[in-house]
Formats: structure tokens, sequence, C-alpha cells
């Protein structure tokens, strides 16, 4: 239990979208897939998925991990048109319409929910998709679908908080899906064998040593005397390990302190990029506009006018 308790803890998630759909059109797609993770609610009607087209009852939700494949039905099979991912992606307009939560409740007409949502480890292991699982149903478990109503009831208010709401409902859902896998005893040999990130003290220690020092010398030079490997290893060592490069994940986590400081610090640009571990500012504010599109100082003045 500690394990997994750790894995739980290790992974950060952050709610991407959530929508509401009524089945215009009957359809199935022979190789459907999301680039995030996505769970489905099924509130009304028939969804079918897989190539044995196992049946999705109304009130259960299936699981699509990101960029796993799957073929999804939705609606009578007898009259569904087929296509393929690109072929619907172009024209989903014509099979789902975008509807309210409270227009789903009062509806008896085939409709869903849809939920996608990041989960990653230390911010750069994308956990699911690590594990290499399929598509799956969650079946009896009345606590996810709540959650996953409650959230949708979110995303439709203005309320104050709504950003943090969505984000601590997000990880109950995660924990909600986790602890389904691990009661039903699912994909527990993907778990103990992918999950290498939690295995290697070593990674730890690094993630964790990033994260206090981030102002600091992050050389590789640095990184290697923590994880006590060479220099020359380092870098091929971490990505083995994470698929990214030890200096790229370094800067995303930089910038990602930095958007967090622009928004609730009224800091100078330059001591911010100072503590985020750029010296110089002009170099700084390149980097910032290259990864994010806008300047640094335009993202504070968006961020005080939405926090206004």
């Amino acid at each position: 239990m500690e394990y997994y308790n750790k894995v739980i803890e290790s992974v950060n998630v952050r709610f991407i979208r959530g929508n509401n759909y009524r089945l215009e059109k009957h359809f199935s797609v022979k190789d459907y897939r999301e680039t995030e993770n996505t769970l489905i609610l099924l509130h009304h009607g028939t969804l079918k998925f897989g190539e044995d087209q196992e049946l999705l009852n109304e009130g259960e939700v299936l699981f699509l991990p990101a960029d796993q494949k799957t073929k999804l039905t939705i609606g009578n099979s007898a009259k569904k048109t087929e296509l393929n991912n690109s072929q619907f992606k172009e024209s989903k307009k014509k099979y789902l319409q975008s509807l309210s939560f409270k227009d789903i409740q009062n509806s008896e007409e085939d409709c869903i929910s849809m939920i996608s949502f990041e989960s990653k480890v230390f911010d750069v292991v994308n956990f699911f998709n690590s594990l290499d699982i399929p598509p799956f149903i969650i079946r009896f478990n009345d606590r996810l679908s709540t959650v996953m109503e409650d959230l949708m009831k979110e995303v439709e208010v203005s309320y104050i908080g709504k950003e943090r709401i969505l984000k601590a409902e997000t990880e109950i859902l995660v924990i909600e899906l986790l602890r389904h896998i691990l009661k039903n005893r699912l994909f527990l040999e993907e778990l103990s064998t992918n999950a290498t990130y939690f295995k290697d003290p070593r990674l730890i220690d690094l993630f964790n040593f990033i994260k206090t020092n981030l102002g600091g010398d992050l050389s590789n030079k640095v990184l290697a005397q923590v994880a006590n490997v060479s220099e020359d290893y380092v870098g091929q060592y971490f990505k083995m390990l994470t698929g990214i490069n030890p200096q790229d994940y370094i800067e995303y986590q930089r910038m990602e302190t930095a958007v967090e400081l622009l928004r609730t610090s009224k800091k100078s640009i330059r001591d911010i990029g100072k503590e985020v571990g750029y010296k110089d500012t002009a170099y700084f504010c390149r980097r910032f506009k290259m990864m994010y599109g806008v300047p640094a100082g335009k993202m504070r003045r968006r961020e005080s006018l939405i926090n206004v």
C-alpha cells in the first residue's frame, strides 16, 4: 500500500476539458483515439468499444488512456456510419451535439459526458500512458460517476474559485480511478513492472533536488553528483526512465514556477527570472515567450484581469 500511496503522491493532475453531448447520428470509429486521458460517462443510450464491442451500461464509465486506440460505437449498430478517427474528428459536430448538463439530465436521448485530464509523474511522465494499459469499463462505481457529474456542473458555472474546484475534483477523480484499479486487481502487473520511476531512488532524488533548487546550478555535472552516476551518463539515464532529457525538464519546471509567481506575486520579472535560475533577464523573457507564446508581462496583465 505504501508503494501505491507513493504513486498517488507523485502524480500531478490537471483538468483539461469537460463536454456533454447528445447523439445526432449513430456512428462507429474503428480506430478511435484521444490525445489525453479521457473518461466517458454514458447517461442514456448505447455505447460499445473494442474489437469484441463490449457493451457499456447506462451510468457506467469507459476509461480511454491517452493515445490508446479502440473501436468505439455510439448508438444503434444497425444504423451506424463507419468512420476512421480522422474522419470523425473532422466532422464531429455531425454526430455529437454539445448541450448543458441540465439538458442531459432531462433528456431521454443518447447522451454522454466526456472529461479529459492530464496525469504526470513529477510533471514529466504520462502516468496512465506509460503503463500501456488498454481502454476498460468501470462498472458499479457510483462514486466515480458522481464526481464526474460534479465536475460537469462546475464546468458550466462562473463562480469564484472555479479553477481550484476543477483541480481538486479532478484529483479525486484520478484517485477513485486508481482505487478502482487496485480494488478490482486490474493491471497490477503493469503497475508493478512499467512504473520504473518509482523503483529507482536515484531518480526520485533527482526530481526532489531539481524541485528545491530551481534557482541554483542544475547542470548535468551537479545532477550526476546527486544521482551518483557519471556526468556523461546522467542525461542518458534520466531520459531512459522519463523520455525527456534533464535540461528540457528543468526548463519546463522553471517556466511553470515563473508562471505561478507571475500569477501570485508582485515580484518584478527580473526578480522572478533570477528566482527560477535565469541570471539574464532578456534571455529569460525570450525563452518564456517561446514556450508560452506571450511575453511574461502580458501574461501577468492577463492573469490580473482574470483574477479581478
